[in-house]
């Protein structure tokens, strides 16, 4: 007679399941494992013994007030009588003004020691060029440009150099007429040297004129004018 087994008892079909829960709940607990940390709990005993803090007592401290000095006795009030028997000396202050007529001596000394130069613009009586004499005096500075500019015209005379090169241009000449009526002291600025040496000829020819007058004295009075020279 052989033996039935039950079907539903037979455990080897479920071998496979059970093997695979078991691998899987080994493999969890070695996980828990590998990630399982521990900490070393340590305590500082100083800082948690707070018991000692609370038992401290603060003394109680009463300020003590000074009371202020008492004030110094009044000085007793001495009154002493000086009697007046010395002498002072009484002091005398000299007048230092001058006399209007010691001024004015001082200022013809002063005017005639100094030497200044009055510009032709602003001087009270400008020099005059021979035949200006008779000209009023309101139209003399006009009559002494004229005299100028027709004296330019008159002795101008162009450089050959300068004509054979083209050189044409403006050559602005000062000069001085002195105390004495002479001309001195002629600068020429221009493009070219042979147009300031003309330029200054021209001007080193003007006569003699009577000085200009600054207060009724003669004074060096400059003057400028400027010289075109222009190529036809």
């Amino acid at each position: 007679m052989q033996r039935k087994k039950n079907p539903q008892a037979d455990l080897r079909k479920y071998s496979s399941l059970m093997f695979a829960l078991g691998l899987c709940l080994v493999l969890f607990i070695s996980w828990q494992a590998i990630e399982l940390k521990s900490y070393e709990r340590q305590y500082d005993l100083e800082s948690l013994n707070i018991d000692d803090d609370d038992d401290e007592e603060i003394p109680i401290t009463e300020q003590i007030k000074t009371p202020p000095p008492p004030p110094p006795p009044p000085a007793p009030e001495i009154i002493e009588i000086v009697e007046d028997e010395e002498e002072i000396e009484e002091t005398i202050i000299e007048s230092t003004e001058t006399d209007q007529e010691e001024i004015v001596e001082e200022v013809e000394v002063m005017e005639e020691e100094m030497d200044m130069d009055i510009p032709f613009a602003i001087i009270e009586d400008v020099p005059l060029f021979p035949g200006c004499e008779r000209v009023p005096k309101s139209e003399r500075r006009k009559c002494f440009q004229e005299q100028i500019q027709k004296h330019i015209i008159k002795n101008f005379r162009y450089p050959e150099i300068a004509q054979e090169m083209g050189i044409q241009g403006r050559v602005f000449v000062q000069f001085m007429i002195g105390k004495d009526g002479n001309i001195s002291g002629i600068r020429t600025r221009g493009p070219d040297k042979n147009l300031e040496k003309e330029a200054n000829r021209i001007i080193s020819k003007l006569p003699k004129m009577t000085p200009g007058k600054q207060r009724g004295r003669p004074v060096r009075v400059p003057f400028s004018i400027p010289v075109t020279f222009k190529l036809n």
